[in-house]
C-alpha cells in the first residue's frame, strides 16, 4: 500500500501545481503536458537505463501504441471539460471512470470481490458525490460531449497501465520510457497545429512548468505500476484506493493551503470516503 500512497501523493501535487502555474499569464496548458512527457521520459531513461535489447521479446505494439494516442488526447480532452464543463463537474467525471477499472477487474482480470470490498466500494462511490456536490458555482457551456469522454478515457488508461505492469517482455521501467517517448511526439504534433491554425505563442516558461509536471508525473505512474505490480491478484484496491485517496488528500489540501469552503454535506462524503479504503484495506489483508 506504501506504493499507492506515494502515488496518491504525486497525483495531488500535479493538482496542486495546475492550480499555482494558472496564475502565470504566459500559461498554456498543452505546452505544458508536452514537456512533462519530455522530462517524465528523460527521468525514466536516467535513472532507470531501460534495456534496448529486445530481442526475443514480443514487443505489444497495440498496448503502446493506444497509450501513447490516449495520454495527450485525453489530457486535451479533459482541458476542454475544464473550459465548457467546470472544474468540479470534469472532477466528478474523471472519478467515474473508476467504473470501468472495476469493470475490467471483475470482467478482464477474473478478479472475486469480497462482501467487504464491495461494501467499501458502495461507500466510495457515494463518497464521490457527497464530496464534490454543491462545490460548483461555474456555468455550463453545454459542450457536455467533453466531460462523458473524460471517465471513458481516464477508465481505459488505468486498465492499459494495469496490462503493462502484468507483461512480463521486458522491464516496466522500460515499457515507462517507451511511452513517455511516444506521447510527447504525438503532444509536440498537436502543440505544432496549435501554433499554426490558433496562432498560439510559444513561452519557454511552460518548459519550466513541464519540467515540474514531468517529476510528478514519472513518480505517479511509476508507482502506480509498483503497486499494480505488487497487488497484482486485487486490482480493484489499486483503481479504488487511488481514485478515493486522490479525493480524500486533494481535499485536504483544497482545505487547508487554499482555504476552500466545504459544507457539512462534503465532511460526511469524507468521512466516507476514509471508511471505505480502511474497508477495503482490510478486505486486502484478509485475502488469501
Amino acid at each position: 500500500m506504501i506504493y499507492l500512497f506515494f502515488s496518491i501523493i504525486c497525483s495531488v501535487s500535479v493538482g496542486v501545481l495546475f492550480k499555482i502555474c494558472k496564475k502565470n499569464k504566459n500559461f498554456a496548458f498543452f505546452q505544458m503536458i508536452a514537456w512533462n512527457y519530455f522530462f517524465a521520459g528523460g527521468l525514466s531513461y536516467w535513472i532507470y537505463k531501460p534495456d534496448f535489447n529486445l530481442e526475443g521479446s514480443t514487443i505489444p505494439g497495440f498496448l503502446f501504441v493506444t497509450l501513447i494516442v490516449l495520454l495527450p488526447s485525453v489530457f486535451l480532452i479533459q482541458a476542454n471539460s475544464v473550459k465548457y464543463a467546470g472544474i468540479v463537474r470534469t472532477d466528478i467525471a474523471q472519478r467515474l471512470s473508476l467504473i470501468i477499472s472495476l469493470s475490467a477487474a471483475y470482467l478482464i482480470f477474473k478478479e472475486t470481490f469480497s462482501s467487504l470490498k464491495i461494501a467499501g466500494l458502495f461507500l466510495g462511490f457515494i463518497s464521490i458525490f457527497l464530496i464534490l456536490s454543491g462545490k460548483s458555482t461555474e456555468s455550463v457551456s453545454g459542450k457536455w460531449q467533453y466531460p462523458v469522454i473524460v471517465p471513458i478515457g481516464f477508465g481505459v488508461i488505468d486498465v492499459l497501465f494495469k496490462k503493462v505492469a502484468l507483461f512480463k517482455g521486458f522491464s516496466y521501467t522500460t515499457s515507462l520510457f517507451i511511452i513517455f517517448s511516444g506521447a510527447f511526439i504525438i503532444s509536440l504534433i498537436i502543440i505544432l497545429f496549435q501554433i499554426i491554425t490558433r496562432k498560439q505563442k510559444f513561452s519557454i516558461q511552460n518548459i519550466y512548468w513541464g519540467a515540474g509536471l514531468g517529476l510528478l508525473n514519472f513518480g505517479n505512474i511509476l508507482f502506480y505500476l509498483k503497486a499494480h505490480q505488487v497487488l497484482h491478484n486485487n486490482p480493484s484496491t489499486v483503481f479504488a484506493c487511488m481514485n478515493f485517496g486522490v479525493i480524500i488528500l486533494g481535499s485536504f489540501v483544497g482545505i487547508f493551503f487554499f482555504k476552500e469552503k466545504m459544507s457539512k454535506r462534503n465532511y460526511f462524503g469524507l468521512s466516507l470516503a476514509l471508511i471505505a479504503i480502511l474497508l477495503i484495506a482490510i478486505s486486502q489483508i484478509q485475502s488469501p
